[in-house]
């Protein structure tokens, strides 16, 4: 019993620390809002299970990030497999059109163009750029992937570069 007491604990503290992290997850992860809440609910499902191994080996924001990047993962491979060569109206929708009206819609416009980005990108650079928009270090994030620091720092440096080079495309065009 007293277990049980414990993984529900670890539960509600990391679904209260890391909810918000999550929500950002699953919106880097997939487009549709009703998919991002189901992700969600995936997420805090395999977290709440998870603890019935965590022996506290990691903290617990690795856990945590590991499960829900595991999830995340997998719910990508799921829809690719679901989806093979077709394009949605949800997609289609949420595709940045790069039109501005105010200071306020270019940041939504650039967020969204940000979020459309990394959703196209493949894992594990996926993984880590949504874990280094958490501001995560890089040992951190090498923690959670099982790579090297320098090889974390490597292809962060190469996304930024990769990432600055689309924007500047897609704001040329």
């Amino acid at each position: 019993m007293e277990h049980a007491q414990d993984q529900d604990a670890l539960y509600r503290e990391a679904a209260e620390t890391f909810g918000p992290a999550m929500q950002r997850l699953a919106r880097a992860t997939e487009a549709n809002a009703e998919r991002q809440r189901d992700l969600v609910q995936d997420m805090h499902v395999a977290i709440w299970r998870s603890f019935a191994q965590f022996d506290g080996r990691c903290s617990l924001r690795t856990w945590v990030y590991r499960v829900t990047h595991n999830v995340a993962a997998s719910h990508v491979a799921r829809e690719a497999r679901r989806n093979r060569g077709t394009v949605t109206l949800d997609t289609i929708d949420q595709m940045p059109d790069g039109r501005s009206l105010s200071g306020e819609m270019e940041q939504a416009d650039a967020l969204g163009r940000l979020m459309t980005w990394i959703r196209r990108l493949k894992s594990p650079d996926h993984q880590i750029m949504t874990l280094y928009l958490e501001d995560l270090s890089a040992a951190e994030i090498a923690d959670i992937t099982g790579l090297t620091p320098g090889a974390i720092a490597t292809r962060i440096s190469r996304l930024k570069a990769h990432l600055t080079k689309d924007f500047q495309e897609t704001d040329n065009a």
